[in-house]
This record gives structure tokens, sequence and C-alpha cells, in this order.
């Protein structure tokens, strides 16, 4: 059975969700992306993905102790990779510490809380599956939280466009206009929050910023302003999904590090052939 098969096979209605989702995520993908690479906080955006476990952890422990069924364990996650973000960004805009020892400690402290509580979890769930991800344990309500968070960083996005661009780019010249810089980077951190709780449900923790960060790499080669960027990056993202799912499918192999593979290899491919034309054109 092809890949396109098994996608209409009500029989394999996992196959479908992971797909759906996967599409979806890759929108905000595209955007956040973007604005992480070009504003260069790729090290913010893999301290905020590890605290994640912490609040998986913590929401599974509350699930099963206390009999609280609502609470999903991405709601959880939502929750501390928001409170990271803007720990992280309240420390590096006000306070006068390291910012980097700062980032550390979340960094070990998130993983420490996850897997304290994800031990004392009745039933102790495998941590694996949240730190390298399955897309294909993706329920219905899955796809529709994470739909709902993609609407709400696009929307955000779009509203706050020319806001996060003038931040990414002549930070200076926006505060002399008056425009609130801290505002809107505490913003932008927190809209890397949610895309990095998505990133979680389709790669994991441990790859999340190869995703979040490749594609946007990719587009920033072809592209000279930022909407363009994000629109490109998008179709990265679209691109090697599902690439990945298809592939993994057929060789019954791990989604989620083939999906990686794919981005990886669509850089490196990328960068070496815009490497070979300059050359080229600097040759005589």
């Amino acid at each position: 059975m092809t890949f396109l098969e098994a996608l209409s096979n009500p029989d394999l209605s996992f196959l479908r969700y992971a797909f759906i989702a996967g599409m979806l995520a890759s929108i905000s993908f595209g955007i956040v992306g973007t604005y992480v690479v070009v504003r260069r906080i790729t090290y913010l955006a893999g301290a905020i993905s590890h605290c994640v476990l912490g609040g998986i952890g913590v929401a599974l422990y509350c699930r099963h102790q206390f009999g609280l069924d609502w609470l999903h364990p991405l709601m959880g996650a939502v929750f501390a990779a928001l409170a990271a973000a803007l720990i992280i960004g309240l420390i590096s805009q006000y306070a006068h510490q390291r910012e980097d020892t700062v980032i550390g400690a979340l960094w070990a402290t998130g993983m420490a809380i996850g897997l304290l509580f994800i031990s004392q979890t009745p039933g102790y769930v495998k941590p694996m599956t949240y730190l390298f991800g399955n897309i294909l344990m993706l329920s219905k309500s899955d796809v529709w939280l994470i739909g709902s968070l993609d609407a709400v960083i696009v929307i955000a996005g779009a509203l706050f466009y020319h806001k996060f661009l003038a931040v990414c780019f002549d930070e200076q010249f926006v505060y002399l206009r008056g425009i609130r810089v801290r505002v809107y980077y505490l913003l932008l951190l927190c809209l890397t929050a949610l895309t990095i709780v998505l990133l979680v449900t389709i790669v994991g923790i441990i790859m999340v910023v190869a995703l979040l960060t490749l594609p946007a790499a990719i587009a920033g080669h072809f592209c000279r302003k930022l909407w363009q960027m994000m629109l490109l990056a998008s179709l990265f993202c679209l691109l090697f999904v599902g690439a990945g799912l298809a592939t993994s499918y057929t060789a019954d192999l791990p989604s989620s590090p083939v999906i990686i593979l794919f981005a990886s290899g669509g850089y490196m491919l990328t960068v070496s052939a815009n490497s070979l034309i300059r050359r080229y054109l600097r040759s005589p």
C-alpha cells in the first residue's frame, strides 16, 4: 500500500491525523522560525524546548494522581514553555545576570523536573516519546489543539508583523520611535514558545531546534524580504514533514528522525550549491 493510499484508508486514521497536524504546524514553523533565525535566538529556543518536559511531566502526574482527565500534557507544555520564555526574556532585558548561565540552568531544571514527575507517574510513562517525538501517536483531539495553537501564532504574527520586523533588524531605531521594544520582544519569545510546543508533538524535544531553524535558514538563501522568507520556509516545512512521513511509512522507520534528516539534507544541499555558485561567479 502506497502512502497516498494509506492516507485514504479509514483504518489508518492515525496517519491522517499525523499528516494534517504536520501540515498545519508547518505554517507556524515557517513564520516563527524565520523570526528566530533573523533575530539569532536559536539558543533561547533550545532552552525553552527543554523546559517543556517539566510542564508535560507535571501535567501527566496531576492527571493520573488527582484524576484530572481534562489536563492534557500539551496544556502543561504550553504553560512551561510560556513561563520559560517570560523568565528568559525578563532576565535578558532587566536583570544584570549572565544570560547564558540562566539559560543553562533553566534548560537543565526543566528536564530534571519533567523526568522526576514522569518517573513518579502511575504506570510510568516513557519519556522517550516526548524527547524524540512520535507524530503517529497524535489523536483527533491533539489535531484540534494543534490547529488552535497554530491559529493563534499565525494571527499574532500577522497583526504584529511590522513590529517584529523592526525588533529583529533595528531594535535601537524602534526604541527611539517610542515603541515598546521589550514588550514585543517578550511577545516574540512567547510565540516561539507556542511554536516549540507544536514542534514537540512533531519531532520531540531533542530535535525541536532543527525543524524550527533549518527551513528558515534555507529560505534565507533565496529571499530578500521577511514575508517571502516566511512563506518559503513554511513550504519547505510542508515538504520535509510530508516527505518524512511518506518515507518513514514506506520504509517502516521512525518518523521524527526521518523528517529531521530531510531538513538537514536540504540545508546541506542548499549551502553546498550556494557555495559552488559563488565560486563559479567569482572565477575569471
